[in-house]
């Protein structure tokens, strides 16, 4: 069994590989069963560790578990508060293949799912976009939506301005031209497209402030109680989830559709259906739309079979 470190899962994904590889085995399909959350309780009276199970598999090919536990007291061990592994195993013999990094995986797949979901969904034209939040995510998506989109420009916002310089230094060595913003009702009016990756509890972005023709990519909340948008970032606007889950999961969905600003009927679809080319994308050049995702096992399962297949040797001729 090989083990499998974070830069090597980045070598063997490059966004132009890992999306495609994403469309791919959404159209074709995966068994992806309804994920475990476990609560490890500190008998010293800390805080408990939320342990999430994540399983896919691609039958008669690769079967993946991945791991994810959140352990909120971390932060007081001078520890990052999660830590992820995906263990990847032939589906036909249970032989475990690989133990790859799966803080690497999850981000990744993360933002290749949103890259994905734009390569039918944003202005085809956009050359520029938004990005809110300074996380891991974040720091991945300019170069993932520059896999599907024409991306030379970027925005830059977060909450802590120090954060959104050190992510649009690190853009800027990639090649993409970079503005750190502070008004961000001034910067969503002006972008194309809008990506959240945080871990709002109250919306961060305002529907009032979108433009016509506008793609918003909401990826932060995973959780009823966690929300990136206001109502009217749905009233009015095409909505596409990543899942179906996202309608149970997701505060900014739930939200809308308790106050009435957005039905569950109006979903045009999810990942799966536009890559089948079951739904439709967009309609229009004026048309705002909206994806919500909220992770799903077979994205994990996609880029582990990804990074398997990189590593593993050619056989010799």
């Amino acid at each position: 069994m090989q083990v499998i470190d974070a830069d090597t899962v980045t070598r063997a994904t490059p966004f132009e590989r890992l999306v495609p590889a994403l469309r791919e085995l959404f159209a074709r399909g995966a068994e992806v069963p309804p994920r475990q959350v476990l609560t490890l309780a500190d008998p010293a009276g800390g805080e408990a560790v939320t342990s999430l199970v994540m399983s896919a598999w691609d039958p008669g090919r690769f079967y993946a578990v991945k791991v994810i536990n959140i352990a909120p007291g971390n932060a007081a061990r001078g520890l990052p508060g999660l830590h992820a592994s995906v263990l990847l195993h032939d589906a036909v013999t249970g032989v475990p293949l690989a133990l790859m990094d799966g803080d690497a995986i999850t981000t990744r797949r993360t933002a290749a799912a949103s890259a994905l979901a734009a390569s039918w969904l944003a202005p085809a034209d956009a050359h520029e976009m938004l990005v809110v939040g300074a996380g891991r995510v974040a720091a991945l998506l300019p170069a993932a939506y520059r896999a599907v989109r024409p991306i030379t420009h970027v925005t830059a916002w977060a909450r802590r301005p120090e954060a959104a310089e050190a992510l649009a230094a690190q853009w800027r060595d990639e090649g993409f031209r970079v503005t750190v913003a502070t008004d961000l009702a001034a910067a969503v009016r002006r972008a194309p497209i809008v990506s959240c990756a945080t871990l709002a509890t109250a919306p961060v972005v305002q529907g009032e402030w979108l433009a016509p023709g506008s793609h918003l990519d909401l990826i932060g909340s995973f959780t009823p109680a966690m929300r990136e948008a206001d109502d009217a970032c749905f009233r009015g606007a095409a909505v596409w989830v990543d899942t179906e889950e996202a309608l149970v999961k997701a505060g900014e969905l739930l939200a809308p559709m308790a106050s009435g600003a957005w039905r569950r009927e109006d979903l045009r679809g999810t990942l799966a259906q536009l890559s089948r080319g079951e739904a439709t994308s967009r309609n229009a050049a004026s048309e705002r739309t909206v994806f919500k995702s909220v992770g799903n096992a077979l994205e994990d399962l996609a880029a582990a079979m990804l990074v398997q297949t990189a590593s593993t040797p050619s056989p010799p001729r």
